[in-house]
């Protein structure tokens, strides 16, 4: 196999550059190794090794756990980790079809609308609600929403009207409503956790994490767009806002924040747990939503983040007032970092950073949560590996930004690393411990929501949701009223948990809600003037029409209308792309 035949040649230059954090040795080993590698086995040889690590996963746990939220890969049975509804089944949904199976799609896909009931008597994290279906039980309707955008390429029964109207987007506004009571607050940031029948526990906490308030823009507006209902992303927009007031003199936030009071009650700052995805939002959205508000926003926490958090090409933790270090470690959520600059053309920072991150894989063969940049080791208590996908999203997001195979290097050293240390008879499980390999009897859905799919898209670069043609097939299709909209031709937005949304749907559907407003607007102005005649002639002598309805626009014989009506019918299609060299907004002049 030609190494042209996955994304093409690279520099001799631009090699050394990259390789410049790492010794002459092991840049010329990596150089070498991949080489001999890429030449030997094709790309599809890859894939078909990472097809077979998730349906060994899946197989497991649908064999062992199912109905349960998630396998427990030692002892080959499940648990319920998030209000038992069948997390990793309906995490797993989209993923199926990312690999090309149709087939299981559409019949996972209809079991959940069978069998999922959101009126039961549990507590979820708002947060992890939103997500996942937001990290957790947002597998609930994150996920949802991405299997009704990818229900017209898995070849379900489309109702008229998709992808504005569908089951899947129904039971999604379902779990969504289930979360707005977290929403009224005095500051409209949202309580932590919310029972989905009861709402707001009268004891609840009002702290929260900062990722918790500012990770529901994707979801919310994605939902509000599709249904006509602007009430979610107005809700995520003011906690969005509320949240963006509370920032320090220096311009950083802190980890956990008083809902109520918006007082911050952790004042640590940096890019990690508790507040990485709030900053990956404000990215993914400004993209998704051409959204320059948002942008405005990441861009200010991001002067600061550089001044106050960046050492080395590392990213501490700091006091959030004082910017003085607080905690000089390595988080392994933080690994999503590098792929996020590079969706703003931040090349070469990100891959120096990402050069850091992947040293330590290299040292232990996986990402401990905690490393000690001063030390070189992992951290007490913190020297797990749950197999997170972070620094395999950030592989795939820079390979598909620069070409550079040695990301590919990464995406085979995951592989290898976790058929050889993780898995078990019954799925993977977590790493107790990287620097002995000890196991813990836990497979967290993420593992087939995303570290299988982003380390899959990673070695398929043709793939529909990179805008490539696999097999013959077309990377967009028709939908909406009529098939008037061009959907999936405008790149597509992962949210927090990779389960990709289409931002050309939202315009449809949006655009369609624009339309009948205007159309219901310009009746009800020709109703309030239809006693005087004047070029649209009278409807003084027409029958009345049913009870609630506008009367007739309709001309009577022989009359001629001298003026269109004021309806516009937009022509110009959907443009925005997903860019990843900063091409974020369309030139609108």
């Amino acid at each position: 196999m030609n190494l042209t035949s996955l994304r093409g040649q690279r520099s001799h230059d631009r090699f050394l550059e990259d390789c410049l954090p790492l010794s002459p040795v092991d840049c010329s080993l990596i150089a070498v190794s991949l080489l001999l590698i890429m030449l030997k086995y094709p790309a599809s040889s890859f894939r078909q090794r990472i097809r077979s690590m998730f349906y060994h996963a899946y197989n497991s746990y649908l064999d062992n756990a199912f109905p349960y939220d998630e396998l427990r890969p030692l002892t080959c049975d499940g648990q319920d980790t998030w209000g038992s509804f069948s997390l990793t089944l309906i995490d797993a949904l989209d993923t199926l079809l990312v690999l090309g199976n149709q087939t299981e799609f559409q019949r996972v896909a209809s079991l959940l609308q069978d069998t999922i009931d959101f009126d039961t008597d549990v507590n979820a994290s708002v947060f992890e609600t939103n997500i996942r279906g937001t990290k957790k039980q947002s597998v609930w309707w994150g996920g949802l929403l991405s299997a009704h955008l990818l229900s017209g390429r898995a070849g379900m029964e489309l109702e008229p009207g998709w992808p504005c109207s569908g089951p899947l987007l129904r039971m999604a506004e379902d779990a969504a409503r289930k979360l707005l009571p977290a929403f009224q607050t005095a500051t409209g940031m949202p309580y932590g956790t919310v029972n989905l029948l009861k709402g707001v526990s009268p004891t609840e906490t009002s702290v929260t994490c900062t990722a918790g308030v500012g990770t529901f823009i994707l979801e919310f507006a994605t939902l509000s767009r599709l249904t006509g209902d602007a009430t979610f992303e107005n809700v995520a927009r003011r906690a969005l806002r509320a949240l963006w007031k509370t920032k320090s003199d220096i311009g950083l936030v802190g980890n956990h924040i008083d809902v109520q009071s918006q007082k911050w009650v952790a004042q640590d700052a940096g890019i990690g747990a508790g507040v990485d995805s709030y900053f990956e939002y404000l990215v993914k959205g400004a993209i998704m939503l051409q959204d320059e508000e948002l942008l405005h926003m990441f861009l200010e926490y991001d002067r600061a983040i550089q001044n106050y958090t960046r050492f080395d090409d590392w990213y501490l933790w700091v006091q959030m007032h004082k910017g003085t270090v607080s905690m000089p470690v390595f988080q392994s959520l933080e690994a999503f970092w590098p792929g996020l600059q590079s969706l703003l053309g931040n090349l070469d920072s990100a891959v120096r950073t990402f050069q850091n991150y992947y040293s330590v894989w290299r040292q232990f063969g996986g990402l401990p949560e905690f490393y000690s940049i001063p030390q070189g080791s992992t951290v007490d208590k913190r020297e797990g590996y749950p197999l997170r996908p972070e620094l395999i999203e950030s592989a795939m997001y820079l390979f598909r930004a620069t070409g550079d195979h040695t990301y590919l290097q990464l995406g085979l050293d995951a592989l290898e690393s976790i058929e050889r240390i993780a898995r078990t008879p019954c799925g993977y499980a977590t790493i107790k411990d990287v620097r002995d390999h000890q196991l813990d009897n836990r497979m967290e859905s993420f593992f087939l929501a995303e570290t299988v799919k982003y380390l899959y898209l990673l070695f398929d670069p043709d793939h529909f949701l990179h805008g490539g043609r696999a097999s013959g097939d077309s990377s967009w299709e028709a939908g909406g009223e009529g098939g008037q909209c061009v959907l999936g031709a405008g790149g597509f937005v992962f949210n927090t948990e990779a389960h990709p949304l289409d931002p050309a749907a939202l315009y449809c559907c949006s655009q369609h809600s624009r339309d009948h407003q205007e159309l219901r607007d310009l009746l009800f102005s020709l109703s309030q003037t239809s006693g005087e005649s004047d070029n649209w002639g009278t409807t003084a002598d027409a029958p009345p029409g049913p009870p609630g309805q506008s009367e007739s626009i309709a001309l009577r014989a022989g009359e001629k209308r001298k003026t269109p009506p004021p309806l516009s019918c937009p022509v110009q299609p959907f443009r925005a792309r997903l860019s990843l060299l900063g091409q974020v907004f369309t030139d609108r002049s």
